[in-house]
């Protein structure tokens, strides 16, 4: 007997929460507020009319009718922030390094309009580079030549003091012959560089347009699917009579 009063004494209290639940969720409706639903800890139910603190399971926003209309998600672990801020600052990077590239293409397309106008543009710069190299190259042999003729000045002094003048030409030239030699390795890279660079542009160019020709090549198909119901509308119908021949020509019998 007292198992029975405990089971329906129970179930009363169920009944109860429950109903008190719903008595409230339709209180929040009726005031238009937004309705938050919510699990605590111990597994109750919440509703209020103001956001929940954070919880394990998250939230819903409920409309009038208490349907769910918003789900708030639950909060993220440090290591599962820390992932999905990292994932953001990824696909950010990847955006603005496609939209750079975009900027890139249009601006190459701009520049040139045939392989020709690359080829041309890098030659201009190389011969640029090469007459630079050979003009600092014929310095630094009459440099080096002069650094001789130096040389053997100063050893018609042997035992005797050298000249301050002739010192400090000889210093003077050592110094301008070894700003030559840095000149030409510094020509020759570029002259590396440019090279490649126009070498990489010429690439890149031929790609683009291998893009859209691909891309327009796809969209054939499709142009063509969308032509075939337009011919098949226009063609006449079949019916008894025949057709009606253009102006000029009469009715045909």
């Amino acid at each position: 007997m007292n198992q029975s009063s405990d089971r329906a004494g129970r179930v009363r209290a169920r009944w109860l929460s429950g109903a008190a639940a719903l008595i409230g969720l339709a209180a929040f409706a009726t005031a238009g507020a937004a309705t938050y639903k919510w699990t605590d800890e111990d597994g109750k139910v919440h509703y209020s009319d103001k956001a929940p603190p954070e919880t394990p399971q998250g939230a819903t926003v409920l409309d009038k009718q208490g349907r769910a209309v918003k789900k708030i998600e639950a909060p993220l672990s440090p290591e599962a922030q820390k992932a999905k801020t990292d994932e953001e600052e990824k696909q950010k990077a990847a955006s603005r390094a496609h939209d750079e590239q975009v900027r890139q293409d249009r601006a190459l397309l701009q520049s040139y309009t045939s392989e020709n106008e690359i080829d041309l543009a890098r030659n201009r710069a190389v011969s640029t580079l090469e007459a630079q190299i050979s003009s600092a190259q014929s310095f630094r042999e009459a440099l080096t030549r002069q650094q001789k003729a130096l040389a053997a000045r100063k050893q018609g002094y042997e035992g005797k003091p050298i000249p301050v003048e002739l010192d400090r030409e000889s210093v003077s030239v050592d110094e301008e012959l070894s700003r030559q030699n840095i000149l030409i390795r510094q020509r020759q890279e570029e002259l590396a560089m440019v090279t490649e660079k126009y070498d990489t542009i010429k690439q890149r160019w031929r790609d683009i347009l291998a893009d859209k020709d691909r891309a327009a090549a796809a969209e054939q198909p499709a142009k063509a699917a969308g032509a075939i119901p337009a011919k098949a509308a226009a063609a006449p119908a079949k019916t008894g009579t025949k057709p009606v021949t253009t102006a000029g020509q009469g009715v045909t019998k």
